[in-house]
């Protein structure tokens, strides 16, 4: 009686039909963002925006300040004898025309350039997410694969005891089934410590995010209903980095304008009160200054017009970089999909190679090492695919997540252009 080492359970492993039971689940849309949202990073950036706003209050509201300055004198004078004197003065710096509006365009540019720097962070951290939780998934499904490959050789095992006694198969095909088992063993070991590790990585990194008992199976790699080529367009066109960039720039232009602006001091104004010679002389008036400026301000103006200069070109840079990521993206979207469809049908063809194998080994024509590797390569296939899988569902998902189509509900894009 010859054994059968492909069970039915292992052709269904090596059965695409199979990678299409079960679509992978992703988290809860609404639990991503509470998660996101809670992520240090995100948080901080959060705080500097209410920073920022304070900031715009400020500037709004200047620096000048109601400055009230007196003295009080005891005087003698010979033969007269001695008199209080006192005198008061309460004065105000003033912005002049022009200086205040840019101030506040200056604040209102910051507060944009902190909500973009916000955004751009939530986008990294989602990026993140979706790397962990895709180590996850995968980790998951190369561990289900190898479970159910270790099942098949522990029955085939059986199958080869029994045939021994039987003598029906001799010691070498025992030691040979045996020798099987223990790697299939040992790379669901892997697996598994694979899967631990990243679940408790993902956990950590992400406490805010519930996560199912056992890893969800990967999905087969969908093509998203707006086209990649729509989705590399809003890449750019929904970018943070660029719109950071940008209103960081304009803001340095405000300020440079602003430096010019301030190479004539603000002047200040009050009113001086005093008395003199114990009250017998009183008066009143009115007091002016103003800075003189010099070598000081003038440098100023130069560090604001070269810083300026500095963000408009970063900006240029920032904007290079995005259309270079966005080329990126729809590439390996492009390239990974091919490559899951070349390792899916790789993957059905070692199956049905050993299917054949095994017809061949129960009909006494082909020898057990035969058919053992003709399994070992319909294994490695399968896992093949699901790692092609893996990278087609990573390359996608970094589309979407660049693109804002997905885990971005709550934002608006306004502030990027």
């Amino acid at each position: 009686m010859k054994s059968t080492l492909l069970t039915g359970a292992f052709l269904a492993l090596l059965t695409p039909a199979a990678l299409q039971a079960q679509r992978m689940d992703l988290p809860p849309a609404e639990k991503v963002i509470e998660a996101l949202d809670n992520h240090p990073t995100v948080a901080a950036a959060a705080a500097r925006v209410e920073a920022a706003r304070a900031g715009r209050t400020m500037l709004a509201k200047g620096t000048h300040e109601v400055t009230v300055s007196g003295s009080y004198i005891r005087r003698t004078v010979d033969r007269e004898g001695g008199y209080d004197e006192f005198d008061s003065t309460v004065s105000r710096a003033f912005r002049l025309p022009g200086k205040a509006a840019l101030d506040r365009n200056a604040g209102t540019l910051g507060v944009e350039v902190a909500e973009n720097r916000r955004d751009d962070v939530r986008h990294q951290a989602a990026l993140t997410l979706s790397t962990l939780w895709h180590d996850w998934l995968t980790a998951g499904s190369l561990y289900r694969s190898d479970t159910n490959t270790v099942g098949v050789l522990e029955a085939a095992l059986a199958a080869v005891r029994r045939r021994v006694q039987l003598r029906d198969a001799s010691q070498l095909e025992l030691d040979q089934a045996s020798a099987a088992l223990d790697l299939a063993r040992a790379q669901a070991e892997a697996s598994r410590a694979s899967e631990e590790q990243a679940r408790v990585t993902l956990a950590a990194t992400f406490p805010e995010l519930p996560l199912p008992l056992e890893p969800p199976e990967l999905a087969l790699p969908e093509l998203p209903s707006p086209g990649l080529e729509a989705m590399r367009g809003l890449v750019i066109e929904r970018s943070h980095e660029i719109g950071a960039a940008d209103r960081e720039a304009q803001r340095l232009d405000v300020v440079a304008r602003r430096a010019r602006a301030d190479r004539i001091a603000d002047p200040s104004l009050g009113v001086r009160l005093f008395s003199e010679r114990s009250g017998m002389e009183q008066g009143a008036g009115l007091v002016m200054s103003i800075p003189i400026g010099g070598g000081y301000r003038r440098a100023a103006e130069g560090q604001a017009l070269a810083e300026a200069k500095a963000g408009r070109l970063e900006l240029a840079n920032v904007e290079r970089m995005v259309t270079a990521t966005a080329d990126a993206d729809l590439s390996n979207a492009r390239t990974r999909l091919q490559a899951w469809k070349s390792a899916s049908a790789a993957a059905r063809s070692a199956a049905e190679a050993a299917r054949r194998t095994e017809r061949g080994h129960q009909l006494g024509q082909i020898d057990l090492t035969d058919l053992l590797y003709a399994q070992r390569q319909a294994n490695d296939a399968r896992r093949a695919e699901i790692e092609a899988r893996s990278e087609a569902d990573r390359a996608l998902m970094k589309l979407q997540i660049d693109s804002h189509v997905i885990w971005m509900e709550d934002e608006t894009h306004d502030h990027a252009h």
